[in-house]
């Protein structure tokens, strides 16, 4: 199985949209990811974070936060976002679970 990077952008088989991996590179290693779909039709806010690469671009929402086992489901390496925009989206996610 091909070894997963956060920061890694997938097509992942029978989800609509593309699929930022936002979990840690040792996480990934057990063939599940923590992934956030990019949606070019929505909207900006501190969740929905804008990104464009050469093949994908949209609104990464860090709200819809999913575990997936990519054992089970067919996937594309498509892309990759660059470490400083990955800071910013891990940055978005780790507020959704902070105290006060």
């Amino acid at each position: 199985m091909e070894h997963l990077q956060q920061g890694d952008i997938l097509k992942i088989e029978k989800i609509k949209h593309p699929v930022l991996v936002a979990s840690k590179d040792f996480f990934n290693t057990s063939g599940e990811i923590i992934g956030c779909p990019i949606n070019v039709n929505s909207n900006p806010g501190p969740l929905h974070i804008w990104m464009s690469t050469e093949n994908v671009e949209g609104y990464i929402q860090c709200e819809k936060l999913a575990l997936l086992d990519l054992t089970i489901r067919g996937h594309k390496k498509i892309g990759r976002l660059p470490i400083s925009e990955m800071m910013n989206v891990s940055d978005a996610i780790q507020g959704i679970f902070e105290y006060i």
